[in-house]
């Protein structure tokens, strides 16, 4: 039979096209539509004006939320600084972790020995602060508890110490590492008074030793209730109680030449759901009056500035979705996420997306969480992306094709991965 170019040619464009129409047909009709594209937007942030509560600039000043971490404001220097009677306080948490106490029991009794005895002598030849004891004489815990905290007694910080450790030295060794294991590496004790110059520490491991005694409920309940007579009927006045006329809660207040005026105290913040307790340390203030005036500016600071706002907004749009086939619609906010307003400055906020290419109105679409994600709302859709129609896919072969490599293909990497 004779070879005829032109018949040829004609019957091998007939196949291409055949098989053309056969397989891009298939291909455009019935692969998955691309996905839309998802653009995060950056809405108004309600809480972006608010501003911490004052601190004073002398000396060093933290506060932190009780059961976090991370302070929620900081002033003046952030080196280590002397700390003064702030270091009772680790003596009492450090020592009721060696030596537990139930809320309102009296515990072991513990003997006034000479060395108790003579650091009272010495101590109030000093002029420091101290409450006598004499040779003999029992204490309870709770009551050597009460005048460490409330007193803020030298001698009785030392008396029980050496109860709970056998000695300061064994003391001072379990206290360091107990200050490390809770993170607060920038904080060294060389004694358990805090008369030392070498007990250091910054106001962030402050403020956080205030949460933590706010959390330990029988030292708490100590520093709640007047003491009770102690032996012999010797009582304690309470030097931790001031200014509580603006809510203040005092949990240590002392003075040293070294540290200057050191204030330890904790103050509930706002109300109802939005309420917050913090813990406030002010180190180093140059006299009690200039202390009185910084817990005056602190306590109404705070009080104007926690007002909640909104740190995730109600009805607005986080994200903007857009369909090759010109197909638009937003992920929408359902509710809305409040904070006091000087509490917000930490609540960034991350949006996370799904992948989608049709969805109907009021389809989650995504989240919005706060912060490290410890509150979440929902992403829905404000309307319908439909599917475009056979029109669309056969005109827009490109696309279409393309989506149904990346489907192959991230099918394949699914079906290959090996569990962990």
């Amino acid at each position: 039979m004779d070879f005829r170019p032109g018949r040829f040619f004609g019957i091998l464009f007939g196949v291409v096209v055949i098989l053309g129409i056969g397989v891009y047909g298939p291909v455009t009709l019935l692969a998955p539509l691309p996905a839309v594209h998802a653009e995060v937007l950056s809405p108004a942030n309600p809480a972006a004006d608010a501003t911490p509560p004052t601190l004073p600039t002398d000396g060093a000043s933290a506060v932190i939320a009780v059961g976090e971490t991370k302070p929620l404001a900081v002033a003046g220097t952030r080196d280590a600084v002397p700390i003064a009677g702030i270091a009772k306080v680790i003596a009492a948490l450090v020592t009721i972790e060696e030596k537990p106490l139930a809320v309102g029991k009296a515990g072991e009794k513990i003997t006034i020995t000479t060395p108790d005895y003579a650091g009272y002598i010495d101590y109030s030849k000093e002029g420091a602060r101290t409450l006598p004891v004499f040779r003999g004489e029992k204490w309870t815990e709770q009551q050597v508890l009460q005048a460490v905290l409330l007193g803020s007694s030298n001698n009785h910080a030392d008396t029980l110490v050496r109860w709970a450790f056998g000695s300061v030295d064994a003391y001072l060794e379990a206290a360091n590492a107990w200050l490390a294991k809770n993170g607060m590496k920038d904080t060294t004790v060389a004694d358990a008074t805090g008369l030392s110059e070498n007990t250091v520490g910054t106001a962030t491991d402050a403020a956080i030793l205030g949460t933590l005694l706010t959390q330990q409920p029988t030292l708490h309940d100590i520093l709640s209730k007047p003491a009770t007579a102690l032996v012999n009927a010797r009582g304690v006045e309470n030097t931790t109680d001031f200014f509580s006329d603006l809510g203040v809660f005092g949990i240590s207040r002392s003075f040293t030449d070294p540290a200057g005026v050191c204030y330890l105290f904790t103050k509930t913040i706002g109300a109802d759901d939005s309420a917050v307790t913090v813990s406030g340390a002010f180190i180093r203030q140059p006299d009690y009056e200039t202390l009185e005036g910084a817990i005056e500016a602190f306590a109404t600071s705070a009080e104007q500035s926690a007002e909640p706002v909104d740190v995730i907004a109600k009805s607005t749009a986080y994200v903007h979705f857009s369909a090759p086939w010109g197909a638009q619609a937003d992920g929408v906010t359902g509710k809305a996420v409040t904070r006091s307003a000087w509490k917000s400055g930490s609540s960034s906020t991350t949006v996370d997306v799904e992948d989608f290419s049709t969805k109907s109105e009021g389809a989650l679409v995504g989240h919005v969480r706060v912060g490290d994600g410890d509150a979440s709302v929902a992403l829905k859709l404000s309307q319908a992306i439909r599917d475009p129609g056979l029109g669309w896919r056969l005109m827009n072969p490109i696309p279409m094709v393309t989506s149904l490599i990346e489907s192959q293909t991230s099918g394949a990497e699914s079906s290959t991965s090996t569990p962990r």
